[in-house]
């Protein structure tokens, strides 16, 4: 901030990100509870509605440990608005997903068991579930692998997203989520795992693994298409 800035208007920029802060804490103590987090393992973020931001988590810190004043925040252009920590080093990752999904709100991205076993066979999940298809996407694809962290999985997942899935496996890596809110991406990353673990079993079988009809497939899709322009258009009117 100018250091000419009143002070004043100082006070209004203080605490102007704290609801996005205890959010991305919230919703940490909620993956921890859940078994999805462990230890420093994964990161997620939410919007900052009104502004070209998101808050996420700080990198290699312990989640129990987390307090909001401990998050990040950081434009678009990973300049750092708030938080004094180093921001996670998949930040980059998280600002590809704002940028281009106006309808995301928060992205989980995790090394959860099942999903990331998937993301060593090159697996990807057809759609075997209606719900899944409603939520997640007409398929949970693989993204080709890119070092953690790095520019080239920033592209690599850029390139993938305007498909309008909510949920993709990372090659050799683990999975990232998206949703129109926290509690959303919460859902998504549970309904992936569940998914993921039915096709495991299922491949373990050795038999015909079915899928649904083409005909449900895309009306499923195409619920989920319009939930995210009505969450595309809420977003763009919110930042007017």
């Amino acid at each position: 901030m100018d250091p000419a800035t009143s002070g004043e208007q100082w006070e209004d920029h203080v605490g102007q990100f704290d609801t996005f802060k205890r959010r991305v804490v919230d919703t940490a103590r909620l993956l921890i509870e859940k078994d999805y987090f462990k230890g420093t393992a994964g990161n997620l973020s939410v919007r900052a509605e009104g502004h070209q931001a998101f808050a996420i988590t700080p990198s290699n810190y312990d989640y129990t440990q987390m307090s909001p004043d401990d998050v990040c925040v950081l434009d678009w252009k990973m300049n750092v608005l708030e938080g004094t920590m180093k921001p996670s080093i998949e930040s980059g990752m998280h600002a590809a997903v704002y940028q281009t999904r106006a309808d995301a709100n928060a992205v989980i991205h995790s090394h959860q068991v099942y999903a990331s076993t998937l993301a060593l066979i090159d697996a990807p999940i057809p759609p075997l579930f209606d719900e899944q298809v409603r939520f997640l996407g007409r398929s949970v694809d693989i993204i080709s692998y890119a070092p953690s962290g790095t520019a080239f999985l920033k592209r690599n997942v850029k390139s993938r997203l305007r498909n309008g899935h909510n949920a993709y496996i990372l090659q050799n890596h683990g999975v990232l989520v998206l949703g129109p809110s926290a509690e959303r991406a919460v859902h998504n990353l549970e309904l992936l795992e569940k998914c993921a673990l039915a096709y495991l079993l299922a491949l373990c079988t050795g038999r015909k693994v079915t899928r649904i009809p083409l005909a449900i497939r895309e009306i499923a899709f195409a619920k989920l298409r319009q939930d995210e322009k009505k969450f595309a258009k809420n977003s763009s009117s919110f930042r007017a």
